[in-house]
């Protein structure tokens, strides 16, 4: 198959699963970049690139649907775009091993919180604690962004289960926000990356064709999760994403 075919069909598979889960698919094209023979830092600048496209399209379709609290995308999105900023830097000096274990790490974490962990009470509408969910949300954007957009991930299967957890937030509000949030972040994180050189031709050539196949795949995912898919369904769907996911850089960090 053409390089350039293969990177359309991984950007329209992505794209349904970030509509789907409010992911950037980090956790999908980054172990698959890596088989194709690049670098850990060209796949983080390739996801990236992609991520910004596919999420950009998402939320204005989630906004549309009115799935998504736009109020409350702003204070998770400025939260990224802040910790997204030295992304950069960390993949200047931090290997690419510790930054795969660190991945892994983060998914099993992921996991746990999305299996184990009850759903809090949902707080939106109590207003004695409208600025401390505020806050939350923008210290989960900040933290996210640093670790999520450092790992070529946009965050939003990091902040699923944080937002499901700590906020009650139901799975499908958490997708709506998360995938705004990674709007922000992989902007930030583009940027980061273009001024420590990291994103170059190549990557950015790749980035841009696998985006324009994710665009495609976004609105196919959001569909999907509008109509077709409870909550309970869902949920299985991210763990299995999850799985998924760790395998894949399992397999790359030891074999």
């Amino acid at each position: 198959m053409d390089i350039y075919a293969l990177y359309i069909a991984i950007g329209l598979f992505t794209g349904i699963l970030s509509g789907i889960f409010g992911i950037g698919g980090g956790m999908i094209i980054v172990p698959i970049m890596l088989a194709t023979g690049h670098s850990f830092e060209e796949s983080i600048g390739i996801s990236i690139l992609q991520m910004a496209l596919s999420s950009f399209v998402g939320s204005v379709l989630n906004f549309k649907k009115k799935s998504l609290d736009f109020s409350l995308g702003l204070l998770i999105g400025a939260g990224g775009l802040i910790g997204a900023s030295f992304s950069g830097f960390v993949l200047k000096i931090v290997s690419s091993k510790i930054l795969m274990v660190i991945f892994a790490l983060l998914v099993v974490y992921s996991m746990i919180q999305f299996v184990l962990k009850p759903k809090k009470k949902d707080f939106t509408a109590d207003t004695k604690r409208y600025h401390l969910q505020g806050l939350k949300l923008f210290l989960i954007g900040t933290l996210t962004g640093f670790f999520a957009i450092t790992l070529g991930i946009g965050g939003g299967m990091l902040m699923v289960p944080l937002m499901h957890y700590f906020l009650g937030y139901d799975s499908k509000k958490c997708v709506a926000l998360g995938l705004f949030f990674i709007l922000f972040s992989s902007i930030s994180g583009a940027f980061s990356l273009m001024y420590h050189h990291i994103i170059n031709k190549e990557v950015l050539l790749a980035g841009a064709i696998v985006g324009l196949g994710s665009v495609m795949g976004v609105s196919v995912g959001i569909k999907w999760i509008m109509g077709l898919l409870n909550e309970k369904m869902h949920k299985a769907l991210i763990l299995g994403v999850y799985a998924l996911s760790l395998l894949i850089v399992l397999y790359k960090l030891f074999f």
